[in-house]
């Protein structure tokens, strides 16, 4: 009994290696991420009061805007790739492309050139935190997947709030942060090439089924069509609010009537409830289950961003519901990823994120856009909490579509209903 106690024990403790090197290694990428989310927004200032190279704030939003379209094209095409090739690989792949084209942004010599490497730049971007959420899901039991997404996420925010220190810190010198960004990624990628694992779920479903890339269409098929349109709504919806609430909020507090520092400091409180709301979120899914924890979390959306349509004079009040707004908007948004974690098999599961991410950077366009509208239009407050609150009812409904269980498709022994 004894040798049979010491035998297992080094081989527990290489699989907990194994583990907190995909834990950790996860994290940091969808860090990168984060980091990447503010980079631009924080430079444009800079560059256009410098008018480097002949930029103008048109410019800008094209730039912007092909950034996303980028990250939407990787989250879309990876999901077929990593449930073909691998998790590993395709991560590995991913974070190389981004931080070459990075790295290259500062050197380009025109606008045009500026947009098409961030546009490449974005798609290996983009490809990185679908995969990363897969092979954190599969690292966890079925049981604790809606928190393995929610805390894989936490990255997210911390890349976004290391990029507005460091942009304080640099001034006129922005191109720093790329070069950082870019940097860190390779660093990162040489790690992952010696220390990241494969997913073993990957394995087993590689060995069951043989490696045959797995199609789009996939997806289509009835025991998964109505999954997936539950879950690419809800997933525009929720990228749409995440999204349209970062780039707006200071301007739709300051168009209601409170002061500059105030509606500044609104976006701080929001993102600090973010990460609040992803921690309990996945903490209360795991245990509720993750549809019904969805559906709480999208209904109270629809609440909080009702009232941030009121001008609210106590400033204790305000920070209270902008806070409640953050934990429960952002989060709703990474429980539908974890819906679709813990729906899918592995066979299919990278191509299920991947096109759930995909279609939400749409929304993560298109959210800003309309909002930017309403703006300009001189009724963003309070339009534009009419128009999220309306989006998160659309969310809540997706969500109420979702079934909780796959139906006729293979699933895996382990995985219970959700």
């Amino acid at each position: 009994m004894s040798s049979i106690t010491s035998s297992a024990a080094p081989a527990q403790t290489g699989t907990d290696r194994r583990s907190t090197w995909t834990v950790v290694l996860c994290w940091i990428t969808v860090l990168l991420e984060g980091y990447d989310l503010v980079v631009l927004g924080a430079i444009i200032p800079t560059l256009l009061k410098t008018h480097h190279l002949g930029m103008t704030a048109g410019d800008a939003t094209t730039v912007a805007t092909l950034s996303l379209v980028g990250v939407a094209i990787g989250a879309v095409c990876v999901g077929p790739m990593a449930d073909w090739l691998g998790r590993r690989l395709l991560l590995i792949g991913s974070v190389v492309l981004f931080s070459l084209f990075t790295i290259l942004v500062p050197l380009a010599g025109s606008v045009t050139m500026f947009a098409v490497l961030r546009l490449i730049a974005g798609v290996g971007l983009g490809a990185c935190m679908p995969v990363s959420l897969t092979m954190m899901a599969e690292h966890m039991p079925a049981a604790r997947r809606a928190r393995a997404s929610t805390l894989t996420m936490t990255g997210y925010h911390t890349g976004a709030v290391i990029t507005s220190l460091l942009a304080l810190q640099v001034t006129d010198n922005w191109e720093i942060l790329f070069y950082v960004l870019g940097v860190a990624g390779f660093v990162i990628a040489g790690i992952q090439w010696f220390r990241l694992p494969e997913s073993e779920a990957f394995v087993q479903a590689k060995q069951t089924s043989g490696a045959q890339r797995v199609p789009f269409t996939e997806l289509l098929k009835p025991a998964y069509l109505r999954a997936g349109i539950g879950v690419w709504v809800a997933s525009f919806m929720g990228l749409l609010l995440v999204y349209g609430l970062n780039t707006w909020l200071p301007k739709l507090m300051n168009d209601a009537g409170y002061p500059v520092p105030t509606a500044v400091t609104q976006l701080l409180v929001l993102n600090v409830g973010g990460v609040v709301g992803l921690v309990l979120g996945g903490f209360v899914a795991d245990r509720r289950g993750i549809k019904g924890t969805t559906l709480g979390w999208f209904g109270v959306s629809v609440v909080m961003l009702a009232c941030l349509s009121i001008r609210m004079n106590s400033d204790l009040l305000l920070n209270t519901v902008v806070f409640l707004t953050g934990v429960f908007v952002f989060s709703a948004q990474v429980l539908v990823y974890a819906y679709v974690t813990n729906f899918y098999p592995a066979s299919v599961r990278g191509t299920a994120l991947g096109s759930a991410s995909g279609i939400g950077r749409l929304g993560s366009i298109v959210g800003p856009s309309i909002t930017g509208a309403l703006v300009t239009a001189g009724i963003g407050h309070p339009w534009g909490f009419y128009f999220f609150a309306a989006v998160a009812v659309l969310g809540f409904l997706a969500v109420l579509t979702l079934p909780r269980r796959a139906g006729h498709a293979p699933a895996e022994a382990t995985e219970p209903a959700v």
